[in-house]
């Protein structure tokens, strides 16, 4: 069989009910090649819940702090929600899909984040409360769910060998799932497709970007905005291992397949 592949899903592109079809439908197809595991992350549906229980989002520099009733929002929604409408949705095209906390098994093992001054902040250190950073993947029981022929849909919680849960960023946890998979990995922004030179123009993407490109593009201003955390991302992926990152958007069906088989026909591709 072909390397494993690592599938990270915004909540963004799970308001989508065509783009979820499609991504479901190639998933499906995927699964008769390779092993394939989907970490998702849920930021605007946990805005949404944030909002409607009245909690307004603490943020420095544009970074989340996770304070105590984020979390239990993040947990509500990551561990609830999200993951449970996912699997329903690949249970409907035939896919044995396994609901996975980054707790269960501490699957994704972490420690709290320490206090570090970022951009907007002054100068000044930040807690950023319950917030963690990764410190190893257990692998094991992703190699036995996919070993009995299940698709593990992980949220991207971590655990402390405490027992602490955290709030992780769903990039950093699905780019550190493929390094300790030897994964190839895909990132879906649901949102435009790939990497682009001008953002006003679709038909400027970046088909395929290597490191030394990628960096001199973010330093040139060429990529810019929310694509630069992605890319870094992306970029810190190749250097952990991974055998290459693909980050794609607005799905159709086949788009997975097409990427996969030819690299930077739909998204954009960064290798090392």
């Amino acid at each position: 069989m072909s390397e494993p592949l690592v599938i990270k899903l915004g909540g963004e592109l799970l308001a989508d009910h065509e783009q979820c079809r499609a991504l479901a439908s190639d998933v499906a197809q995927l699964c008769a090649q390779r092993r394939v595991v989907v970490v998702h992350g849920g930021g605007p549906q946990a805005t949404a819940l944030s909002k409607s229980l009245g909690l307004s989002a603490k943020k420095v520099g544009g970074r989340r702090i996770t304070d105590r009733d984020t979390l239990e929002v993040m947990k509500m929604v990551l561990g609830g929600q999200v993951n449970i409408d996912l699997c329903a949705m690949f249970h409907g095209f035939g896919l044995p899909a396994v609901g996975l906390s980054g707790s269960s098994a501490g699957l994704v093992q972490a420690v709290k984040r320490p206090p570090r001054a970022v951009s907007g902040s002054d100068g000044e250190l930040v807690d950023f409360g319950y917030v963690g950073d990764i410190t190893s993947i257990n692998t094991s029981l992703l190699n036995t769910l996919c070993d009995a022929g299940y698709v593990p849909v992980m949220n991207s919680l971590g655990i402390d060998p405490a027992g602490q849960v955290y709030n992780i960023n769903a990039d950093v946890a699905a780019t550190r799932v493929a390094a300790a998979l030897s994964a190839k990995l895909v990132m879906s922004t649901g949102g435009v497709r790939g990497v682009l030179r001008e953002l006003d123009d679709p038909n400027s993407r970046f088909t395929v970007l290597s490191p030394e490109q990628a960096r001199a593009a973010i330093a040139e201003g060429v990529i810019a905005g929310g694509m630069i955390p992605k890319v870094e991302e992306g970029l810190g992926a190749l250097a952990l291992g991974v055998v290459s990152v693909h980050i794609v958007g607005c799905l159709q069906p086949g788009d997975l397949l097409a990427e996969l088989n030819e690299a930077g026909s739909v998204g954009t591709a960064l290798q090392g």
